[in-house]
């Protein structure tokens, strides 16, 4: 559905509809909306063996940069030109399905965990080993992991990595005198404080329908453990289970403290109003840094782990996306891909990309961290110390599933959180039905 800015539902089909699935690229081809396609596609240049072609949806304008000052690198020590077709972020991830099955780019960025397993078992991406063999000494093994296919082999070659967590103005802390909560109960009473102080408790804004993932999957997984969060991922557990009602319970909880308004909001949008010190937190990746232009402000941003709900499980699983490239199934300039692919798994590669975007961490072990930002050195503390990591919703779980079921399901409940039952009742049967099929 559209969305009004006030969040109330239009009765017109929203674009999103249209992008799902393979099906989606006959009705935009119809409705004369552009579809994502390779840039090297109608000119033939990605066939030439001096340029790779490149699928990018680093389309803000913090990781485009960084990006482009990897490729110029690149070509000027290998003298093979990156040929980059950017789109929306959004965009490129509800039309990738498509995409990868028409004229895909030579390289395209993805990201690590079942999303790149998904195209890579659909025989949509081509195994990298051989780059592998030459770039393994670079990552740790938890890296490495998330980089196979369910075949062993290798698919993906990760850039940086970055945790969720919930951010804050370190001087709005001191000023109200608030204590970063450790549990649940308290957390919902800091909300109830910020809320009497004026202030907005927790900034939100899912007008693209990924960022409440992201809280489901923080409650999810402090409330049932990660065991049974991966296996919910993976469409092993049922949805109508008591520990899944649980989660949305606790979620309920927290709602009357996030900001009103969020349907219609982007999370660059809701971001701002933790920068104008409007709202108290902000439940979001590091990435959420970009936003801090000032530097005093950004020097005045903090993150606390998500609290702890049961004791079993504590404070033990980190969501820490891992972002990185792949190559598509027939690349035009195999050779240029493969080198392109073995450059960008290089510690010089990283530094390059972290100069420009301070927002993340580096994935390599081997990248230089004496330049990291505070925020940068908690950021691998939290990840390093972490019993477990996952990746985001709709990274370890079917990427089908997730744009055509949970997202707009999770808008349903955010509008509606008292029609639980049912939805987590249709939830479960269109799961069924989506991991039934090949």
């Amino acid at each position: 559905m559209d969305l009004s800015p006030s969040g109330l539902s239009l009765p017109s089909p929203s674009r999103r509809s249209l992008l799902r699935g393979v099906g989606g690229a006959a009705l935009l081809a119809g409705a004369g909306i552009p579809l994502l396609s390779a840039c090297g596609s109608s000119s033939g240049s990605s066939s030439d063996s001096k340029t790779v072609s490149l699928g990018s949806n680093s389309s803000d304008a913090v990781p485009k940069k960084a990006f482009a000052e990897i490729y110029a690198a690149f070509t000027k020590k290998y003298g093979v030109k990156v040929d980059v077709n950017t789109k929306d972020h959004n965009t490129f991830q509800e039309q990738i399905n498509s995409y990868l099955q028409g004229t895909p780019d030579d390289v395209f960025t993805w990201f690590a965990g079942y999303r790149m397993q998904f195209f890579a078992a659909k025989n949509l991406a081509s195994p990298i080993d051989d780059v592998w063999a030459k770039i393994g000494g670079n990552f740790p093994d938890a890296m490495k992991q998330l980089s196979k296919g369910e075949d062993g082999k290798y698919y993906f070659v990760p850039l940086y990595t970055y945790p969720w967590a919930l951010f804050y103005r370190k001087s709005v802390f001191q000023q109200h005198g608030y204590e970063v909560p450790t549990t649940w109960d308290q957390l919902v009473t800091l909300c109830k404080k910020m809320k009497q102080d004026g202030l907005v408790p927790i900034a939100f804004g899912d007008k693209d329908a990924w960022p409440a993932m992201g809280t489901f999957d923080q409650i999810n997984f402090r409330l049932n453990g990660y065991d049974f969060h991966k296996s919910l991922m993976a469409g092993k557990e049922s949805w109508t289970d008591p520990k899944v009602k649980a989660v949305f319970d606790h979620w309920a909880e927290l709602l009357p403290y996030h900001q009103d308004g969020f349907m219609g909001r982007t999370w660059q949008d809701a971001a701002q109003t933790l920068v104008s010190k409007k709202a108290g937190m902000y439940l979001l990746g590091t990435f959420v840094a970009q936003q801090f232009t000032n530097k005093a402000d950004l020097d005045d941003l903090d993150f606390f782990a998500f609290p702890e709900i049961n004791s079993a499980f504590g404070q033990d699983t980190v969501e820490a996306p891992t972002d990185g490239f792949m190559v598509s199934k027939a690349p035009k300039n195999k050779a240029g891909a493969a080198q392109l692919m073995e450059y960008l798994g290089t510690p010089e590669a990283e530094q390059i990309y972290l100069k420009a975007d301070s927002s993340v961490v580096a994935a390599s072990s081997k990248a230089d961290t004496s330049s990291y930002t505070p925020l940068q050195k908690k950021a691998y503390t939290m990840i390093s110390g972490a019993k477990s990591l996952t990746q985001f919703m709709d990274r370890d779980s079917r990427p089908d599933f997730t744009s055509t079921v949970m997202q707009p399901g999770l808008q349903k409940f955010l509008q509606n959180p008292k029609g639980i039952d049912s939805l987590l009742t249709s939830i479960e049967r269109q799961k069924k039905q989506i991991f039934a099929s090949s």
